[in-house]
């Protein structure tokens, strides 16, 4: 299984809310993260994760774009929340061996009346 194929299916796991399953199978015990939400380590963005699962259970997760350079990959996605809750998320994710050992994200809500005729997807 390649980078770009554990970091996909990590993300579709997580967001069909298989959570625990998805860090299982594919997170690093020594994980950190840097999402400015939650502590920085693995069990603390796990139980957000789980929470935000459970939150929106209908959560649908797409694939956009995704890039590989040696042990970094990183993922253009766009997350359904809700019919008006739309977002474009962007996640880097850094490997060791076949897990992720380091994750960064950033994320923009898809505005309703945005200017710019090109979207963000």
């Amino acid at each position: 299984m390649s980078k770009k194929d554990i970091a996909t299916s990590f993300l579709t796991l997580a967001s069909s809310g298989k959570v625990r399953e998805a860090y299982e199978k594919y997170v690093h015990p020594n994980f950190i993260h840097h999402n400015a939400y939650y502590k920085g380590d693995r069990e603390t963005l796990l139980a957000g994760m789980e929470e935000n699962a459970k939150q929106f259970p209908d959560k649908k997760y797409e694939t956009l774009r995704m890039l590989e350079d040696g042990d970094l990959v990183t993922v253009h996605g766009k997350v359904t929340l809700a019919a008006d809750k739309i977002f474009s998320v962007i996640h880097i994710f850094l490997f060791e061996g076949s897990k992720i050992v380091e994750e960064w994200e950033a994320s923009q809500e898809a505005l309703k009346d945005s200017p710019n005729e090109n979207g963000i997807f």
